[in-house]
């Protein structure tokens, strides 16, 4: 399955100047975070695939105003083609401001979803805005990630955890991918196309 993934940036070969070319045959598209919800509808409608996404720590706006046509997967599993995915928002919690937590909540959220996950034998895909403690995060409060994470990849090994939230250039798909154990962790700032 070709996914289109987005992140963090409004990128103008997707938008304002679209290029068909670059989405040719994308079947999903998976949006991490901090993304306006018009750029989510307008992706939805011009890619004309499904989008599945979780929000970020400054996605204010969505309270409001719902991306049409889209799916909101935060703390739901849900069938991706023959994939199950998994959806976490938000960030580490460092000003109280909406879709930030603490690691003890985000951990108490994975425990919520643990018999869910092992009814439905695990997950291959999960989607979130942050990323895991030591594996592409950094130092500062804001951009931590959750050690939660890489127990919940030691756990269940899904093949993929594409996250957002940490902004950089990359110039080949390789700097995006950390291979921790099993699971490719993708940063997909901007955007990314991955073959799932």
């Amino acid at each position: 399955m070709r996914a289109l993934c987005v992140s963090d940036r409004v990128v103008p070969e997707l938008y304002d100047r679209f290029d068909r070319n670059l989405v040719q045959g994308v079947e999903c598209i998976l949006a991490c975070g901090d993304l306006p919800p018009e750029y989510l509808s307008f992706l939805r409608d011009r890619v004309d695939a499904p989008l599945y996404y979780v929000l970020g720590n400054h996605d204010l706006r969505f309270r409001d105003t719902e991306p049409v046509g889209c799916t909101y997967v935060h703390g739901r599993l849900v069938r991706v083609g023959e994939y199950r995915l998994l959806g976490l928002s938000g960030s580490r919690w460092y000003n109280g401001g909406p879709f930030q937590y603490h690691e003890a909540r985000m951990r108490a959220m994975l425990r919520r979803l643990w018999l869910r996950l092992r009814l439905a034998g695990g997950v291959d895909i999960v989607l979130t805005h942050a990323p895991p403690r030591h594996i592409g995060d950094c130092e500062d409060r804001c951009h931590k990630g959750f050690v939660c994470y890489r127990r919940l990849i030691e756990h269940h090994a899904p093949a993929w955890f594409i996250h957002g939230h940490i902004h950089a250039d990359f110039t080949t798909i390789g700097q995006r991918i950390t291979l921790y154990r099993t699971t490719r962790v993708v940063n997909c700032y901007g955007y990314v196309l991955l073959e799932l």
